[in-house]
């Protein structure tokens, strides 16, 4: 469960949901203009730049709305996503501390936040070679539902940074499309 903390929608989010799995609460909070140049460093040092491309479409990631999770005030996470009509993207996720639960966290916000527009979907874009990403996002009840086979090609035209070896040595080719179901 995500309580917020604050008036109007604005404020500190703090995840109540994974207590058992955490030491101390996870703070998460919304994305604000002086945060730009920290989203910029976490993205160009994660991702190569902040550019995302999905469905052959650039995101300025570091533009984008979204949440940051902090421990102590130290930020520990990272969320960004666009709404459009009545679907949600998540365009970009980083957990920078592994199994307290941020990761989770994060997209619960998003979540919420997709719900409260009133979108009927929560979609995201990962690549063939993340097994890590398919399997914490299915975890998280989302479902695949598209392979775009050899997309990575269109995108590298967008983003010439993307490798094309990844991890565990995958050659990086295809976009898989993953969504969560808000409307039932």
């Amino acid at each position: 469960m995500i309580e917020k903390v604050g008036i109007g929608g604005e404020g500190y989010i703090h995840s109540t949901a994974l207590e058992k799995t955490m030491a101390e609460k996870i703070v998460l909070r919304r994305l604000e203009p002086e945060d730009r140049d920290w989203v910029m460093g976490l993205l160009y040092e994660r991702w190569g730049s902040a550019l995302m491309v999905t469905r052959g479409r650039v995101h300025e990631a570091d533009q984008l709305p979204g949440f940051i999770a902090e421990d102590q005030g130290d930020p520990i996470g990272l969320v960004t996503y666009r709404i459009d009509r009545d679907e949600c993207e998540m365009v970009s996720l980083d957990s920078l501390v592994e199994g307290r639960g941020v990761g989770s966290a994060l997209v619960a916000a998003v979540r919420e936040t997709a719900t409260e527009w009133g979108c009927n979907r929560l979609w995201l874009i990962t690549t063939n070679d993340n097994t890590a990403a398919l399997r914490f996002y299915q975890k998280l009840g989302f479902r695949l539902v598209a392979v775009h086979c050899n997309a990575i090609d269109r995108s590298r035209e967008l983003k010439p940074e993307i490798p094309a070896i990844g991890m565990d040595g995958i050659p990086i080719r295809d976009e898989i499309e993953l969504e969560l179901r808000l409307d039932n």
